[in-house]
């Protein structure tokens, strides 16, 4: 099954990356090489828009957190949003996934990143995808 990517800017350094069909052996470069070009521009944000993915394999989760890894280096955070039941199980069963980094959806997404702006002096803790 391929992969199409689709990638918004939503605000300056926030990007919002859709996912449809498979994140696998045969698709996880295009999203590396999609993902490297947006930890370019220095995001603070990038979040992974799963609601159209319908299979991760074990190297696609590894491709999401080699990605979380690299935008962190550079002081920045990858979050997921809308994720399938199928998909969020094979994330607890690996234990890879906090619940702060999963959006339910588009709404609570933006109520995180009007927070995450109001917030000044670093006072509230975040966390990240695990390393």
């Amino acid at each position: 099954m391929p992969l199409k990517i689709n990638t918004m800017e939503k605000k300056p350094g926030v990007f919002v990356v859709s996912l449809i069909g498979a994140l696998d052996t045969h698709t996880h470069m295009q999203l590396a090489s999609r993902l490297d070009a947006i930890r370019h521009s220095s995001p603070g944000l990038i979040v992974l828009d799963l609601e159209y993915l319908d299979y991760i394999s074990s190297i696609g989760i590894s491709s999401i957190l080699k990605a979380g890894r690299a935008v962190k280096k550079h002081g920045g955070r990858v979050k997921l949003m809308n994720l399938q039941p199928q998909i969020r199980k094979v994330f607890e069963i690996i234990n890879a996934l906090p619940s702060q980094q999963i959006f339910a959806n588009a709404r609570e997404m933006d109520q995180y990143l009007d927070r995450i702006q109001r917030k000044v002096g670093g006072a509230e803790s975040e966390t990240e995808l695990p390393r």
